[in-house]
């Protein structure tokens, strides 16, 4: 059975790989606040193992997640790693001990990352490093070409395969570009959220993936309800609806829905395969209005 049968989307091809358009966030896997083990170490290895054995091949992570415990336990579950699976990271950010992410971009904060990313996940080389911009409050306008420029050089020394961008704004996207080249930027973006239309249709004309992060973040209480009740209407979970409507919203989204449940995992792709009908569109895109 064909991966684009299983799952909603299709496939993308994101730099030299072709990757589902439905992966998988990692982050929730870690403990509460993103710090320290799951509860329930045995069901983050079975999430794991069945978002591979579903063929979903784009799997999303950092090392700051944990610290350390999401890319563990990806090591621990899918090591040694199949030729089909992209796994993305980031670096840009640390974490205090209260739970925070201050920014760490300075060259050697991101060399040390890296070498970090690359021992936990037991990996020579990176197939995709998200330079994460701005800070927890969302993008901040600051130059990159520091950090950008680093990347690019353990880009040339075969370290890393591909680069993106995280947490950035358009114009920053355009700086890395200047650079050199990336495969996919990844940004806050959802029903309610909708700064970065122009820039994804923008990134859909060059052939460059744009990966939403919070489906259903930030969404006030009425533009929650207003989703509720399409959602009940045609049958589904309001998260289902918000990756329904990001699928058909341009090409070149690629999901990376997060949960430390089976079921849950299961339940977010039967809610992506809905189809939205124009009148539902329309509706649905009215709650960011």
């Amino acid at each position: 059975m064909s991966v684009t049968s299983t799952l909603p989307g299709g496939t993308w091809t994101l730099g030299d790989r072709t990757v589902t358009r439905f992966g998988y966030g990692a982050m929730q896997l870690s403990g509460p606040g993103v710090m320290g083990p799951p509860a329930d170490h045995d069901g983050a290895l079975a999430v794991l193992k069945e978002v591979f054995s579903l063929g979903i091949t784009h799997i999303d992570t950092a090392d700051a997640y944990g610290p350390h415990i999401t890319n563990e336990l990806i090591h621990e579950a899918l090591h040694p790693y199949s030729e089909s699976l992209l796994i993305a990271t980031k670096v840009g950010a640390s974490r205090d001990k209260r739970g925070g992410w201050p920014p760490a971009r300075t060259p050697d904060d991101l060399r040390r990352q890296i070498d970090a990313n690359l021992e936990k996940l037991g990996s020579p080389v990176l197939d995709l490093v998200n330079l994460r911009l701005g800070d927890s409050s969302g993008p901040v306008e600051e130059p990159i070409s520091e950090a950008f420029s680093t990347l690019l050089e353990l880009k040339d020394q075969g370290i890393i395969r591909h680069l993106g961008v995280s947490n950035a704004t358009s114009a920053q996207v355009q700086q890395a570009q200047t650079l050199g080249p990336i495969v996919g930027v990844q940004n806050m973006y959802n029903l309610a959220h909708r700064q970065d239309d122009d820039l994804i249709d923008r990134l859909a004309e060059e052939g460059i993936a744009y990966v939403p992060f919070f489906p259903l973040g930030g969404f006030t209480p009425l533009q929650s309800d207003r989703l509720a009740a399409v959602a009940t209407r045609l049958g589904a979970s309001p998260m289902g609806i918000a990756l329904a409507w990001l699928l058909r919203r341009s090409p070149n989204i690629l999901l990376i829905p997060g949960t430390s449940s089976v079921e849950h995992l299961r339940e977010n792709i039967v809610g992506a395969s809905i189809e939205l009908w124009n009148g539902d569109v329309a509706e649905l895109d009215s709650i960011g209005g």
